[in-house]
């Protein structure tokens, strides 16, 4: 199945497919309301790997049962890269998935061979959390607009000509988002809870993988100090923060760096 633009890996798992490089790259996705193939928009900020990598888009499979965690989440994603690939690949893993793959690689170290987090760290910070917790409660009382209205407002900057903008930008984002409901909210429901229980910290000393941690500075659901930490946790990490950018980072430079950092350990082309 894995030769599809879109579909579901053998063990459930949503996946979109881009590029036709050599190697695999897994993108351990974000956050979304629900779990199933996502639209061709949401694979354009990694269209700079499309090149070299065939690269998969993955989230986390539909029906999760209740008190399902991140570690349980990692465990599936193991299993799928096992089963589909047979062995290391390169990660991404950005904000939620990038929480899901600390305990991916920490857990099943012989399944990443570099490890990119991407707008992601030990913990969300207590206002980010509190936030995500408001999505699900209103999504489980069908209130999806609203819960696209919380999570887009949150994200985006409410200072300068901001101010302005951001209100009317956040009304059509969460109109849009909330005319494609899904038939329920327990998916994501259970995605916020446990990422709310996510205190990675004390255990980022046991990834080995080659990592880089990289984020903008202004990101709301983390900051530059849980960043810092996430990196220095990781034994030989490497850390790239972008001063005035949110959340995700992206852009030329994010292209750049995230390209050099994954191909630090290949041997170079002859013209």
């Amino acid at each position: 199945m894995r030769n599809a633009s879109a579909g579901y890996f053998c063990n459930g798992m949503p996946y979109n497919r881009a590029g036709k490089g050599a190697r695999p790259l897994i993108i351990f996705q974000g956050l979304m309301f629900e779990n199933k193939p996502q639209p061709r928009l949401m694979m354009l900020m990694y269209k700079f790997l499309e090149t070299d990598y065939t690269v998969y888009s993955v989230l986390r499979k539909s029906g999760l049962p209740q008190g399902y965690t991140m570690q349980n989440m990692a465990d599936d994603y193991a299993a799928m890269i096992s089963d589909e690939f047979g062995g290391p690949v390169d990660v991404i893993g950005v904000s939620t998935g990038g929480s899901i793959a600390q305990h991916f690689a920490a857990d099943h170290p012989g399944l990443v061979r570099r490890l990119v987090i991407h707008s992601s760290a030990h913990a969300l910070t207590q206002e980010a959390n509190q936030a995500q917790l408001r999505v699900g409660r209103l999504a489980q009382q069908g209130q999806w607009r609203a819960a696209a209205d919380t999570l887009i407002g949150f994200m985006l900057p409410r200072a300068g000509v901001m101010k302005h903008i951001a209100p009317p930008m956040v009304w059509l984002i969460s109109v849009v988002l909330s005319l494609d409901t899904p038939p329920d909210s327990t998916d994501l429901v259970v995605t916020v809870e446990a990422e709310a229980k996510h205190h990675f910290k004390d255990r980022l000393a046991e990834i080995t993988a080659p990592t880089l941690v990289i984020a903008g500075a202004q990101d709301p659901f983390y900051s530059a100090a849980l960043f810092r930490e996430t990196a220095a946790g990781i034994p030989n990490a490497k850390l790239i923060l972008y001063e005035k950018m949110r959340h995700p980072a992206y852009g030329r430079r994010f292209e750049q760096d995230v390209l050099a950092f994954l191909k630090e350990d290949q041997p170079a082309r002859n013209c």
